[in-house]
């Protein structure tokens, strides 16, 4: 595959800890154009929806976080798909004050505006802000690309009604019996709706079972290296609700094989090591098919930027790392807001 709009870090295997040997690590070349979409984002949610309190989403003092989970976006796309994955960063932490708070998660809002996208290829935005907001992501993505921006919308949707939002109350006796709910959740269909609009690919329905099962061990590797790095997010939050259990794998480990928090850490770091390797070479060998479509092979070899690059992202990110701050650049945007510090790009 020719790589146009990435570079390649060499420092890979520093970058990502040893985590995924066998998978590089790219990082997008217009990276300023994801802080303008974030950072926008968060504009609109503080406008439109609510204030904005102790939240950090998808920015990183090095890495940020769509610069090198989708380092092959195409660079006129890539402002309104981070603004999009802003949205649902702002859209979970919500969701999770809610759960906490009422023991149940409520997308209903947010998942009408999404069928009502896909079904008119528009939405009402007079109803609320996040309809707003949605409206924003959707006519933006319909002016650059309107069939992908309608299959990304029916991606957004089945991730909404399968697995949006984390289930609180559910207690899981294994990390085995965890592992087919953490891996709904993830949202990769959310994930799929971006890459698929964000990199002008199109899936074939007959083909998405095929993605799905090339695609599991990439799925947990990213399930797994969420819980690991957020784990002390999800316990304090918890903690904070009164919660019983903290619905993340390394709590999971400790109680299924009584071990220590650090114990769990490291079976988890072994997993994610297993599944990584698992997708390098099921990369390898798609490469090599002749009964796969040039858009699933390069589909299939994209995620593998997915994969390392959460990685990359999680080791060095403020919205998991208290001691992480965002950069100079990052915190005169927010401050001053984006429009008096313009894109370089």
């Amino acid at each position: 595959m020719k790589y146009q709009y990435s570079i390649l870090l060499y420092s890979s295997q520093d970058e990502t800890d040893g985590l995924c040997d066998g998978l590089p690590v790219r990082k997008h070349i217009n990276e300023d154009l994801e802080e303008i979409g974030t950072l926008k984002a968060q504009e609109d949610w503080r406008d439109l929806v609510a204030p904005i309190s102790n939240y950090k989403g998808g920015l990183g003092h090095k890495h940020n976080f769509m610069t090198v989970l989708l380092p092959e976006c195409l660079p006129d796309r890539f402002e309104i798909v981070s603004y999009a994955n802003e949205f649902a960063f702002l859209q979970d932490d919500a969701t999770d004050i809610l759960s906490q708070q009422e023991g149940h998660i409520n997308n209903g809002e947010v998942l009408d505006a999404i069928r009502e996208g896909e079904r008119n290829g528009t939405i009402d935005a007079l109803k609320s802000g996040k309809r707003q907001m949605q409206a924003k992501i959707l006519n933006t993505m319909i002016a650059i690309d309107r069939p992908r921006a309608l299959a990304a919308m029916r991606s957004w949707a089945k991730f909404m009604e399968q697995g949006a939002g984390r289930q609180h109350h559910l207690r899981f006796q294994t990390l085995e019996e965890y592992l087919p709910y953490r891996s709904k959740n993830i949202g990769h269909m959310f994930w799929h709706a971006l890459v698929t609009f964000g990199c002008a690919i199109t899936i074939a329905e007959e083909e998405m079972s095929i993605c799905a099962e090339l695609m599991l061990p990439a799925v947990i590797t990213a399930s797994l290296t969420n819980d690991l790095f957020s784990y002390e997010k999800e316990y304090e939050a918890a903690q904070a609700a009164g919660l019983p259990n903290v619905v993340n794998a390394l709590w999971i480990l400790m109680d299924e094989h009584h071990i220590s928090l650090e114990d769990a850490k490291a079976k988890c770091r072994m997993r994610i090591k297993e599944e990584a390797a698992k997708y390098a070479r099921i990369v390898r060998e798609t490469m090599s098919r002749h009964d796969l479509s040039s858009d699933v092979k390069r589909y299939i070899e994209l995620m593998q930027y997915t994969v390392s690059g959460n990685v990359v992202w999680s080791r060095q990110c403020p919205r998991y790392h208290k001691d992480m701050q965002y950069n100079e650049r990052q915190i005169l945007r927010e401050k001053d807001g984006v429009a008096k510090h313009p894109t370089t790009c």
